[in-house]
């Protein structure tokens, strides 16, 4: 009603009234009676199914027609969908509704307008927009990153718990859900009408206590072959992490198993020797290695009847929380990655699937990280088939320390903003990442603006955020409770955009909140990926594009971006004091209609690091008055990089393929780059984008990383500096490598096998990198294996690619010789990874080239 701008007195003129059920069942008779007497129609709003709809039409049912209104809810007199039951009911979808109905009766200029807008903003929010969507995605180290794969040809059906997100991160081979008690039994009656032989199911151990065990009862009695895949996590994850309620143990499910007619049991365990004794379990269950997976799966598909495997690993968050509270041992290392070896190849995040393999942005393009802050030390990234894994043993992470040069940031010295009026309701949508203290944003305001008396609502628009999602916090202020109608901010209504994740921000949801000349909007536009990079090495992050739509959906002037998140590491220690100081921005400049005192206070009454939060609130407001001499005191280390300029680019590979070689060696890389140069300004287009592309390629191709390239760049100084910034003294390094010449094959890949080396590699590496002026000659014995051989032939055979583009370079076919040009960007990895790779590339490159021999780049342009 406020949406459409009818209060009381206007209610009453168009002749509407409204009754509030407080119980929906059994829907009270003589209060409904009451209400219903003269009225022509009855619009029922309720979310879900239509609970108060039936029961008011049957108490209606015997009323004279003279005088019986109509009632309408989910659908209308035609019988379409108005308010359907799936989803939720945004204010502005019943808006339209209301309106529409009142528009039988009345004709109001107000609403009028006001449909008029929601009809420009949902046409502005439906144009084609360059962003990304932040999609919850498994916990870092949960084990379902591993259970929920299955071998090629399977597939798998969800239930009940975190494993249905599989069916968005492996939408590929999981489809269907159902409810509890109903997991796989969708195959009892699909199973007749298909040649596929065989399913899995996903099933919690939750779930399994709950209600699972009838879908497996039901299974046998059908005969059907089908795999119940029971993760034993020994937690409720989805909802909080609570204990499964009841005496639940694997030794028991295994028995329970047995007793319902199972005879094909499996156990798969992170480590299947943590068992003291197996004579508890049933008989003839077998123990297997999570490494050990697909294996298992493949003879359990073959199995005629129910098979059951058990997944045994706990719940990764839970763990992370038994070790901070003593309850669980921490293991005595951690992972970290040597970002100059790493290849980009994505390989440890399709093993792992994990969010705390993040990127790093480098002059030598995408390279990987570990954010040891969100690492559960599952350590199942360490199987992407790579040498630029190192495990620290002993290692303790080193403390960030802020800024010492705080003091002189008084907030007293800071002038005191003018708030705004909370005479009208007041609106701040809040938006973010779920576990990085949005939700706290609203706890902190709700209780200053109960300090001071105000009314106040906290909605928290939580989902699934805990699982890496968006949370939307609508925070709603006004003089009194009684002034507050709806807890959720309507299309267009919000005042304040407290912006603690970009994505977030410039989502559907998050832009639809606001409107040009009433919104600002405050953000913080670190840029945080997406879970959708754990599997795609190359997922894009279009910032400027993201920024753009917020500062177009506010006036001009409106709207204020600064990375929040790297002032808060540099300056306070720890980016978790970014959500405070954009808080604090947004109040010096006037955007929070609560005093200073009573948010600090907030602060002080929440307990939870209080100089540090009010260190970050004073730290905002200085930002807001003097952005200059705050980054002054930021130093931000890393380089520019994204080379738009041609020479430098040149410049920094030359010396990248000196240090790898020789200055012979640079000098052949540059003779081949200006060949490509002079034929490209030849054409007189002015674009050097085929140099740039064959300056990149080549260098790659160049710097191959081979025994003596990975030897070099370990045994570089810069390598051990990187360590020390993340660990404190006292470490030892174990190194994980597949030497071509010295690693053993796995028997059915054929691929080779990593292995453990201690930390005396590095007198090896130091060795070795002295050597480097053997690489390609007779004395060269690591250059004799297929991959060193294969690696050589690259460079020759894509020097030979761009020789020919450039003697039949013309405008017509320049975007093509560009693209071919830059396809072995995608080579990237070692070993089998990269093998992979190149005959990708291949394929790819056969086909563009005989389209620019023939031509024919039309069907390029198709394509």
């Amino acid at each position: 009603m406020q949406d459409l701008g009818i209060d009381e007195d206007r209610a009453a003129q168009l002749g509407i009234r409204l009754y509030k059920v407080g119980m929906p069942w059994p829907l009270e008779p003589e209060g409904i009676k009451e209400f219903v007497k003269g009225l022509d129609e009855i619009l029922v709003v309720e979310e879900k199914r239509a609970v108060i709809e039936n029961q008011l039409k049957e108490q209606l049912y015997n009323w004279d027609e003279q005088v019986r209104p109509r009632v309408i809810g989910k659908f209308d007199e035609k019988g379409e969908w108005i308010l359907p039951s799936a989803n939720e009911l945004s204010p502005a979808r019943i808006a339209r509704v209301i309106a529409a109905r009142v528009k039988k009766y009345y004709c109001d200029e107000k609403i009028e307008k006001r449909l008029a807008w929601l009809d420009a903003k949902e046409k502005e929010l439906a144009k084609p927009r360059l962003t990304t969507t932040r999609t919850p995605t498994f916990c870092s180290g949960c084990p379902h990153n591993t259970s929920t794969r299955v071998p090629d040809g399977s597939r798998a059906m969800a239930g009940i718990g975190c494993h249905y997100m599989a069916t968005w991160v492996r939408a590929e081979t999981t489809q269907t859900f159902t409810q509890m008690g109903g997991e796989g039994v969708p195959w009892v009656g699909q199973s007749h009408f298909t040649d596929e032989n065989h399913v899995f199911a996903n099933l919690g151990d939750g779930t399994y206590y709950h209600s699972g065990l009838l879908a497996i009862r039901q299974a046998l009695g059908a005969k059907v072959n089908i795999t119940y895949k029971i993760l034993f996590n020994a937690a409720v994850a989805m909802t909080g992490g609570q204990p499964v309620d009841g005496p639940l143990t694997i030794q028991g499910i295994t028995k329970q198993l047995d007793g319902e007619g199972v005879q094909r049991i499996a156990i798969v365990a992170d480590d299947p020797n943590k068992y003291p004794s197996r004579t508890a379990f049933a008989p003839h269950v077998t123990f297997h290695h999570r490494d050990d997976l697909d294996e298992v799966q493949r003879e359990l598909r073959n199995w005629k009847g129910v098979s059951v495997m058990i997944y045994d690993q706990h719940c990764a968050t839970e763990m992370r929380r038994m070790r901070k509270r003593g309850k669980a041992p921490t293991p005595n290392h951690r992972l970290f990655i040597n970002d100059a070896v790493c290849e980009g190849c994505g390989d440890c995040g399709e093993k792992s699937n994990c969010v705390s393999i993040t990127p790093k942005e480098t002059l030598l393009g995408r390279k990987r990280q570990i954010d040891q802050s969100t690492c559960n030390m599952d350590f199942s990234c360490v199987k992407g088939f790579c040498p630029s894994f190192v495990s620290v043993n002993g290692a303790k992470l080193r403390k960030k320390e802020g800024s010492n040069q705080l003091d002189k940031f008084d907030p007293a010295k800071l002038p005191t903003p003018t708030l705004p009026s909370t005479d009208e309701t007041y609106s701040i949508v809040v938006t973010g990442i779920g576990g990085t203290g949005v939700v706290t944003i609203g706890a902190l305001l709700g209780m200053a603006a109960h300090i001071e008396q105000k009314g106040v609502s906290v909605l928290d628009m939580a989902g699934l955020a805990q699982k890496n999602g968006s949370v939307i916090s609508h925070i709603r202020l006004a003089n009194a409770p009684d002034d507050i109608h709806a807890v959720k901010i309507p299309a267009g209504e919000a005042d304040l955009m407290l912006g603690c994740d970009l994505v977030t921000s410039a989502s559907f949801d998050g832009l639809a909140k606001l409107k040009a000349g009433q919104s600002k909007a405050i953000i913080n536009d670190h840029k945080v990926m997406t879970p959708d990079f754990a599997v795609n090495r190359d997922a894009p992050f279009p910032l400027e594009s993201m920024k753009q739509s917020i500062a177009e959906a506010v006036a001009e002037g409106d709207s204020w971006f600064f990375d929040a998140s790297h002032l808060a590491t540099k300056l306070l220690g720890d980016s978790i004091g970014s959500n405070l100081f954009v808080v604090g921005y947004a109040y010096q400049m006037g955007f929070i209609p609560l005093a200073e005192a009573s948010i600090l206070k907030a602060i002080e009454l929440n307990g939870v690091a209080i100089d540090f939060n009010k260190r970050a609130f004073n730290l905002g407001r200085w930002a807001a008055h003097d952005m200059d001499a705050l980054s002054a005191l930021v130093v931000d280390e890393n380089p520019q990089f994204i080379q738009t300029d041609l020479d430098e680019l040149i410049k920094h590979r030359m010396q990248h393929l000196t240090n790898y070689q020789d200055a012979a060696y640079a000098k052949r890389y540059l003779s081949v780059v200006e060949r490509v140069r002079k034929a490209e300004e030849e054409l007189g287009t002015g674009s050097k984008q085929l140099t740039k592309s064959a300056a990149h390629v080549l260098a790659k191709l160049m710097s191959y990383k081979d025994e003596y390239e990975v030897a070099r760049l370990y045994s570089d100084p810069a390598f051990k500096k990187k360590l020390q910034e993340q660990f404190e003294d006292g470490y030892k390094l174990t190194f994980h490598l597949a030497p071509p010449l010295l690693a053993d094959k796995h028997q059915k890949t054929g691929h080779l096998q990593k292995k453990e080396y201690g930390p005396w590699m590095l007198n090896v590496f130091n060795m070795m990198a002295k050597f480097k002026h053997l690489r390609g000659g007779k004395f060269d014995i690591f250059g004799k294996t297929a991959e060193r051989k294969m690696e050589r032939a690259l460079i020759s055979e894509y020097m030979g690619v761009l020789e020919e583009l450039c003697q039949n370079l013309r405008k017509d076919n320049h975007e093509l010789a560009i693209k071919i040009a830059d396809l072995p960007r995608d080579i990237r990895g070692f070993g089998h990874v990269k093998e992979k790779a190149v005959k990708e590339v291949k394929a790819k490159e056969d086909k563009l080239m005989a389209i620019f021999r023939k031509g024919d780049v039309t069907k390029t342009a198709a394509e």
